[in-house]
């Protein structure tokens, strides 16, 4: 008899530990959660912010490796930013207010392209992770930004402008009860990004609690990357 997909459900996957080494000599450490399928791409993750709690585990990003690889075909790589602490172990360094993370997020990336071989890679970011993918996801072999959570905190509208040059996909999912950017607040400071597509979610705060809140962050991340796999499942 199916049951109802709970927090703590975890849908088969490759599952295996890393470490990757930054530019300037930072230990990552990290997680990728491959589909027993044919992939129908990939995600790099960028966690919030590892001061106020955040990291590779932030319940959203767990949740996304547990199950996404199996609903919806998509490989999840998470890792944790410099002096950041998860289950997984702790990224040598320290937290460098979104400038030294620049390596973190270019190692990464490399990792992803070069040793993972991942194709139809996109970069989520969540609130700080957000700043980190707008700054520092620029390779062009990214397809595009997914933002959950944009604070615009770090970000800068030169950033923005870069990406409104350079043309690719940015969809920021953006909370109705967001204590730090607003939908209507939202627009306004995303303006420079033309081509952004910013979707409001009613009812929704900022940490994304609760499963209705998560089942609509995977549904919106499947229908960029897998749309032909909605609607996810919602038993198994």
């Amino acid at each position: 008899m199916p049951e109802p997909i709970r927090p703590s459900t975890v849908l088969p996957a490759a599952r295996t530990p890393f470490v990757v080494r930054t530019e300037d000599g930072i230990d990552l450490v990290g997680e990728v959660a491959l589909t027993l399928d044919k992939p129908t791409g990939s995600i790099l993750m960028l966690h919030p912010l590892p001061t106020a709690g955040g990291m590779m585990d932030s319940h959203v990003y767990k949740k996304a490796a547990n199950r996404l690889p199996s609903m919806a075909g998509i490989n999840v790589i998470r890792f944790n930013t410099r002096g950041t602490t998860s289950e997984a172990g702790t990224s040598t360094g320290h937290f460098d207010n979104a400038v030294s993370e620049r390596f973190d997020v270019e190692a990464m990336i490399n990792y992803c392209f070069d040793e993972l071989k991942t194709e139809n890679l996109w970069v989520v970011g969540w609130s700080f992770g957000t700043d980190l993918a707008l700054k520092f996801a620029r390779d062009p072999r990214v397809k595009g930004l997914i933002l959950l959570s944009p604070p615009l905190r770090f970000s800068t509208e030169e950033d923005l402008q870069w990406w409104n040059n350079d043309g690719r996909p940015v969809i920021a999912l953006v909370p109705e009860h967001d204590e730090f950017l607003k939908p209507d607040e939202a627009i306004k400071r995303f303006a420079p990004l033309k081509q952004i597509s910013i979707i409001p979610v009613e009812e929704a705060k900022h940490l994304w609690v609760g499963e209705p809140a998560v089942y609509r962050v995977l549904s919106e991340i499947t229908k960029v990357i897998a749309p032909q796999r909605l609607p996810l499942p919602e038993e198994i």
